[in-house]
């Protein structure tokens, strides 16, 4: 995300501030998996379901939603042209993305903040390039690997989440 440019980089910087967080939350031998923190947090009662904490789960969710959006813009970036030839630029891919998994937990000024991130998103063969790919036919399995794995991580998560009743933490 950093190679992104400063705009992206920002998020960046959430995302380890977020990491770092769920890190520091609990003793690292209570972390053994996703499963034990989230245990271990219910059981000390760090977890609320009524008001904002700095819960590693509530973290964890936030982590969660981020992993989502990135797993569905690879998805569109993995795609062809449309019926006319034509291929979304990653910044439509990023607020496509960002509609569905991020927007509907942000305030306003933070979604408005958003939408000036994905105008200075840089085009497409920039990112096909992160991917070590020239072409979209190269980028195509490339970013199916990516997806694949993204995918069994946030599976993983949101089932956990949901067998907790954590998809919807303040």
């Amino acid at each position: 995300m950093e190679s992104l440019g400063t705009m992206v980089s920002f998020f960046s910087q959430k995302v380890r501030e977020k990491t770092e967080l769920i890190r520091q939350s609990l003793p690292a031998q209570v972390y053994r998996s996703v499963r034990s923190m989230v245990e271990a947090e219910l059981q000390a009662g760090t977890v609320s379901f009524s008001r904002r904490t700095d819960s590693g789960c509530r973290t964890l969710l936030r982590l969660h939603r981020s992993l989502l959006w990135l797993k569905l813009m690879l998805e569109g970036l993995s795609e062809g042209p449309d019926a006319e030839g034509r291929f979304k630029t990653p910044g439509e891919l990023s607020r496509d993305a960002y509609k569905v998994a991020l927007a509907p937990h942000h305030p306003w000024m933070l979604r408005q903040a958003a939408e000036i991130v994905f105008l200075a998103l840089p085009d497409r063969e920039y990112f096909l390039q992160l991917v070590c790919v020239q072409k979209q036919e190269e980028a195509t399995p490339v970013l199916r690997i990516i997806i694949h794995a993204l995918s069994v991580v946030h599976t993983r998560t949101q089932r956990l989440l949901a067998k907790y009743n954590m998809l919807e933490l303040p």
